[in-house]
C-alpha cells in the first residue's frame, strides 16, 4: 500500500483539527507549523476537504478551517479515499490470472491480494480521528512512575 505525501499531509491536517477545539476556527499556518506540512500545499489539500464536505471554513479575521463532522464520525478511510482514491494493500492486478500464462496458484495469490485488500481497507475505513487522537495522548502524556525518594 503506498499513500501519497499529500494524503499522508491531509490526514496530519485532519488530524491536527481533531486534536483542536471542536468549533473554534484553526488558520492554516497554525496547522502548518503543528504538523511540518508546506502552507501552499496545505491550502491546496484543505481546499479539497472541503469540496469533499470533511471540512468548513470561515472568512476573516477569526476564520480559519474546522471539521465538518465531530472526529468521532469521521474515519482515515474517508479522508484517502477523497484525496487519493480507495486503498489497495497491493497492486489491483496482483494475482490476476492471465489466460495465456496461467500458472498454478494464480487463484490463490488473487484469493490471498484480496483479503489483504479487504484488511486494510477494513481497519482504514473504522479508524476514526477521535481514536487517533486518543491513542497519540495515550503513548504521548502517558505517566512515568517515580519513585525517587
Amino acid at each position: 500500500m503506498r499513500i501519497s505525501k499529500k494524503c499522508q499531509y491531509a490526514l496530519k491536517a485532519v488530524f491536527e483539527l481533531a486534536l483542536r477545539d471542536p468549533g473554534q476556527p484553526v488558520k492554516i499556518y497554525e496547522i502548518a507549523g503543528a504538523q511540518n506540512i508546506p502552507p501552499r500545499f496545505l491550502e491546496m489539500i484543505l481546499n479539497e476537504l472541503r469540496h469533499a464536505g470533511l471540512l468548513n471554513s470561515q472568512r476573516g479575521r477569526k476564520g480559519g478551517y474546522l471539521l465538518a463532522r465531530r472526529a468521532e464520525e469521521l474515519t482515515v478511510g474517508e479522508v484517502i479515499e477523497h484525496i487519493q482514491g480507495r486503498i489497495y494493500g497491493t497492486a489491483e492486478n496482483a494475482g490476476k490470472p492471465n489466460k495465456s500464462q496461467s500458472c498454478f496458484g494464480d487463484y490463490a495469490f488473487k484469493a490471498l491480494w484480496q483479503k489483504v485488500n479487504n484488511a486494510v481497507s477494513e481497519v482504514c475505513d473504522t479508524m476514526t480521528f477521535a481514536e487517533l487522537v486518543e491513542y497519540e495522548k495515550a503513548k504521548k502524556y502517558r505517566v512515568v512512575s517515580n519513585y525517587t525518594i
